[in-house]
């Protein structure tokens, strides 16, 4: 069989930029919140849902930050397919997703606990585990996994 068409080759490539021992460690959920509000835009906080993505490696330190979905005053889509993407082309270990609510409410709709438990489950199959989902607000933060307390288990 002879191909007409020149197809596209699929490659891998990874360069660290920051060394691992560089990397700021995440120990708890205010570590993430904090992480979070500096790589926010405030000028968009209160204006409309987002969600960003924070890549951690098996020691719980920061490796990458991914803005995934920018959307209504509503809601945001957070397909599950880019988070793992992303997750799997980074060699993250580990994973904590944020997302604001304009109306400055902490309390997660039923929308943001089923996206994560829905995010955890697929999480274990690909052994990339969901750390957090944290809500960000001008106010403070909520965690839907540890619910606004206690330090992450994972790691050293």
């Amino acid at each position: 069989m002879t191909l007409t068409h020149d197809f596209e080759e699929v490659k891998l490539v990874y360069h660290n930029k920051v060394r691992a021992k560089d990397r700021p460690k995440i120990r708890c959920p205010r570590d993430a919140a904090d992480i979070l509000y500096q790589h926010w835009d405030k000028g968009q906080l209160n204006l409309a849902e987002a969600s960003k993505l924070l890549l951690l490696d098996n020691q719980m330190r920061l490796m990458s930050i991914a803005n995934l979905s920018f959307g209504g005053m509503t809601q945001t889509l957070v397909d599950p397919r880019m988070v793992f993407s992303l997750a799997l082309v980074r060699k993250s270990h580990r994973l904590i997703l944020g997302h604001n609510h304009p109306s400055g409410t902490l309390s997660p709709s039923r929308l943001d606990i089923q996206l994560t438990k829905n995010l955890q489950k697929l999480g274990k199959m690909l052994h990339v585990d969901l750390e957090d989902h944290l809500i960000i607000t001008e106010e403070g933060y909520y965690s839907i996994i540890s619910e606004c307390g206690g330090t992450y288990t994972h790691g050293p």
